[in-house]
């Protein structure tokens, strides 16, 4: 989305020639990671993608929406329930170098959990099986005699669990595998940390873990920035508005503005804010102790630091709070955001599934998508491609992890909610879904579907290039910016989670395992 140079907040009608406005911060400067640019910054970089394009993943896309599959079942093989894993599979992957023998060990309890529960449909895919070096999806799934289209469990399941850092297992290779199955992603520097997850997921699944029935919603409005003040107002508060009117059973929370700063961040995981008290809720819904939300919504800048800085691999992707004084102030200070490292020994997430709309809140590329140094040159981001320390931190937590964090890999720009005017719609659809007990990687699904589409879209408009069609540098730079943008969320943990809420008065009993019951 294209939006005029000023401090001012923008019009929901902005002007069609204007500026590309980018979010993330430039941990050394304080101010923007890149300053606004013309839309031919990005068209030059679509134009070039007619040489490197993977025609055969874009046709696929292109034939994937023609047939009109992006219906509610579209990941999964037809009369499979996305919701029962002994239907959909479950799997986890590890690279073929890696010693699968010792990682299993150290998730021997989630193994174990996911094997009673998928039963047939349960692999393990490692050594030979595993992902080899070099591997497209396309090259995955033939060794395992699957293809594209729907889902079949009896080949490679639905939930896929990827265990490796993004060098051994690429993010490119998530990302395709993506469009089509339910996927997340584990890799921790030390096997404790594997183990204090897995063992945190069967306890929340168990009945171990019950966290309120609360989503809070956390947005920064910093002084003279236009992206923190358009991302609350565009995204946050519309995305907390519907999720209210459709979920009444649900104390919904917003931190906005003024109110979103490090310390009041940090009293949400710790479960010490005041809309986490043990008290009764405003909706008469009990609270349950020593617990904080068990669903946040963070959206906010995200930091960045150059490559080889040495803060990088622990500082990434933090999150900038309402503390920042703006592009305009002095620089940025450790005071003004909430990293890894903020996470305190006592914080309650045990159960949390977290959504962090900020650059970088997921993880990092060794190369950036958006820029380029020089004609066939890029850029690089770091050394080598590494997952955000803020989700490493909160799944491995010594008190109990949380179960997922969903969160962009690279920068996340305002075309996720601005595209041709305010568009909600996919993140209040993922929402409505996780609200109501269904899987992570199932609710993601909506994520999946709008990157097929702005990727055929995008491979439509280059290919047409070829043929003599006049170039219009807005559209192009939209596709592209939109199609990267949407492509490059990602779940950290797995997949096949859901919210560990307790159950409200409203709540229906149905079948175990079925998508609208809260215990899988």
């Amino acid at each position: 989305m294209v939006y005029p140079m000023t401090t001012e907040l923008p019009s929901r009608t902005p002007p069609e020639e204007s500026l590309l406005w980018f979010n993330g911060i430039d941990a050394r400067e304080g101010g923007y990671l890149t300053p606004p640019v013309p839309p031919r910054f990005l068209a030059d970089i679509a134009r070039g993608a007619r040489g490197t394009c993977d025609w055969a993943q874009a046709r696929e896309l292109q034939t994937w929406m023609a047939k009109g599959a992006g219906k509610a079942r579209r990941g999964l093989k037809e009369g499979l329930d996305p919701c029962k894993l002994a239907q959909a599979g479950w799997g986890v992957v590890f690279a073929q170098s890696a010693d699968a023998a010792v990682l299993c060990d150290a998730l021997s309890p989630l193994l174990a959990h996911r094997r009673d529960e998928a039963g047939g449909t349960f692999r393990i895919f490692a050594g030979d099986d595993g992902y080899r070096a070099g591997d497209t999806k396309v090259a995955f799934l033939a060794r395992h005699k699957a293809g594209a289209g729907a889902a079949d469990p009896q080949k490679v399941p639905y939930y896929l669990l990827l265990v490796g850092d993004p060098e051994a297992i690429p993010f490119s290779f998530q990302y395709q595998l993506d469009v089509q199955y339910a996927v997340g992603r584990l890799h921790f520097d030390t096997l404790e940390e594997y183990r204090r997850y897995a063992e945190s997921v069967v306890a929340a699944e168990t009945g171990g873990v019950e966290r309120r029935r609360q989503a809070a919603f956390f947005a920064p409005a910093n002084a003279g920035d236009p992206v923190s003040r358009m991302t609350s107002t565009y995204l946050a508060q519309p995305v907390a508005k519907a999720v209210r009117a459709a979920q009444p059973g649900w104390d919904v929370a917003t931190v906005l503005g003024e109110q979103a700063t490090r310390d009041r961040l940090s009293r949400l995981l710790d479960g010490r804010d005041p809309h986490a008290l043990n008290a009764p809720d405003d909706l008469g819904h009990p609270g349950v102790t020593g617990t904080g939300p068990a669903f946040l919504f963070a959206a906010c800048h995200g930091l960045s630091f150059p490559s080889g800085d040495p803060q990088q691999r622990e500082q990434q992707g933090a999150l900038v709070c309402q503390d920042w004084p703006g592009p305009a102030g002095r620089g940025i200070a450790r005071e003004h955001y909430f990293a890894g490292e903020d996470v305190s020994e006592q914080a309650r997430v045990h159960g949390l599934v977290a959504f962090c709309f900020a650059c970088f809140g997921a993880g990092t590329p060794r190369w950036d998508d958006f820029t380029q140094q020089g004609k066939g040159e890029r850029r690089a981001l770091s050394s080598g491609a590494f997952l955000g320390r803020l989700p490493q931190r909160l799944l491995g937590h010594r008190e109990g992890g949380a179960l997922a964090v969903v969160g962009h890999v690279e920068r996340a720009w305002g075309f996720s909610y601005a595209d041709a005017g305010p568009q909600t719609g996919t993140f209040e659809s993922t929402l409505m879904r996780l609200l109501a007990g269904q899987p992570v990687g199932w609710a993601m699904e909506y994520f999946n579907q709008r990157y097929a589409e702005l990727a055929s879209d995008l491979a439509a408009e280059v290919e047409a290039l070829g043929f003599g069609k006049k170039l219009d540098e807005t559209v192009l730079a939209d596709l592209w910016t939109a199609s990267h943008d949407a492509r490059n969320y990602t779940i950290v943990g797995d997949p096949a989670v859901r919210l560990a809420a307790a159950a409200g008065p409203d709540a229906a009993p149905t079948a175990a395992g079925g998508c609208s019951s809260w215990k899988g």
